[in-house]
């Protein structure tokens, strides 16, 4: 199969917008994790989230005004305009501009949501609740469907190959760029934009994972001390919003063209669990079996792996069964592996989660560094894996693996390399 090349790369997240300006954050152990100021949260048991900062994008902030036209922005759920402006910085930075229309039909878009536009269907409920249905916007539907970031990317370039999307809960965005890499393998596209998009941070968001019981409760005093992934006071997971997407390409297409080449895709596994509806098995086989056809598919074995970037949300269950099931993948090779968990910084940004963090594995592959695993003070457990812990760390890293699971069991790891 074709060889499938990284070439563009553009985030919004709780640390900012722009990747240099998140990632440099990031490396400076900085968090992202605030006092939620998007709506009145006082009555929930969570009063924490990762929101997108405001301000200009030479600060690193959000003005939606600077990349989505007033007029159409109404249209559009808040996860689409995350979308578009990961989508943006990435083409930008990927100068991929087709001028024919066999280029245009061979460039595609997969964007997915674990959720889609929560917020719009929300707003709308209420609307027709309370007796207003027929002043519903005409745009209710498609501001508020988990594709239409993909569809809106499509129409703003022109890009007329595959116009796809995925929905596998927090497993969405590692879905999304696996997914996108084996069309360009297998020649269904040259060009894709794939990544995920989310924007749950609403009264129904909270509330509805306050429910769950799956949300941190005991730190809305500290809000940057909420997201602690294997530390023992960790209490749940801490909502975030944002997107991340890649411009991936067909190795020779990019070659041929003099783009700049961050990494290769070698690796892609995806498994289920056949368990629970939000539990791991004991074990994390899921993980464990996810991981192993992603090393099995770019022949791979564990001592060629440097660096995981864990699915590691700090919920008291998921954080050590990972830890287990790499644990036990790895072997005696665990002994030189770091792996950290930047969920920590950033909060779990759902559908939207492993695309960023595939963006930060590349990045600590281009810059031989460890992103830090914040306010690990007290491990629950204890392990031969250097969770980088606090401070990010100088290391050789060639080849990082990336880990997203989702509710329903399903589960996606992948694999990058440096280029060459």
């Amino acid at each position: 199969m074709r060889r499938v090349v990284v070439t563009g790369m553009g985030i919004a997240c709780p640390l900012g917008v722009g990747v240099e300006h998140v990632w440099r954050r990031l490396i400076n152990a900085e968090s992202g994790i605030s006092a939620i100021t998007a709506f009145d949260a006082k009555d929930l048991s969570c009063q924490v989230a990762g929101q997108v900062p405001a301000g200009t994008r030479a600060t690193g902030g959000l003005d939606v005004n600077e990349w989505v036209p007033v007029k159409d922005q109404k249209k559009m759920d808040r996860f689409i305009h995350l979308g578009l402006v990961a989508a943006t910085e990435a083409v930008e930075d990927s100068g991929w501009t087709p001028e024919t229309e066999d280029d245009r039909c061979a460039t595609g878009v997969m964007i997915g949501s674990g959720i889609g536009g929560l917020e719009t269907i929300f707003n709308a409920s209420i609307q027709v609740h309370e007796g207003k249905a027929k002043r519903l916007s005409p745009f209710f539907i498609p501001s508020a469907l988990g594709n239409l970031a993909s569809g809106h990317v499509s129409i703003k370039y022109g890009f007329k190959g595959p116009n796809h999307s995925v929905v596998t809960a927090c497993a969405t965005g590692v879905h999304a760029i696996g997914d996108a890499s084996r069309l360009i393998a297998l020649g269904d596209a040259d060009v894709m934009v794939a990544g995920g998009a989310e924007a749950t941070v609403c009264a129904l968001g909270i509330a509805g994972f306050c429910a769950s019981r799956a949300l941190s409760t005991g730190f809305n005093d500290r809000p940057q001390a909420a997201s602690r992934p294997w530390d023992k006071n960790r209490d749940g997971f801490v909502m975030g919003e944002g997107a991340g997407c890649l411009v991936l390409e067909e190795y020779e297409h990019a070659r041929k063209r003099g783009a700049k080449i961050y990494s290769e895709i070698s690796g892609y596994g995806m498994s289920g669990d056949a368990y629970h509806i939000t539990a791991p098995a004991e074990g994390h086989d899921g993980a464990f079996r996810s991981m192993k056809a992603a090393m099995r598919s770019g022949g791979y074995g564990p001592g060629d792996i440097q660096y995981v970037n864990a699915h590691g949300t700090s919920t008291p269950l998921g954080d050590d069964l990972e830890l287990e099931a790499v644990e036990r993948l790895f072997g005696d090779a665990a002994h030189g592996l770091a792996m950290s968990s930047t969920k920590s910084a950033t909060g779990h940004l759902l559908g939207a989660a492993g695309a960023i963090e595939a963006i930060f594995s590349i990045l600590a592959i281009r810059d031989s560094v460890a992103p830090p695993t914040l306010n690990l003070d007290e491990p629950s457990r204890q392990s031969v894996i250097d969770r980088v812990a606090k401070e990010a760390q100088q290391r050789r890293i060639r080849v990082a693996l990336s880990n997203s699971f989702g509710f329903g069991g399903t589960n996606a790891s992948v694999i990058f390399r440096a280029p060459g």
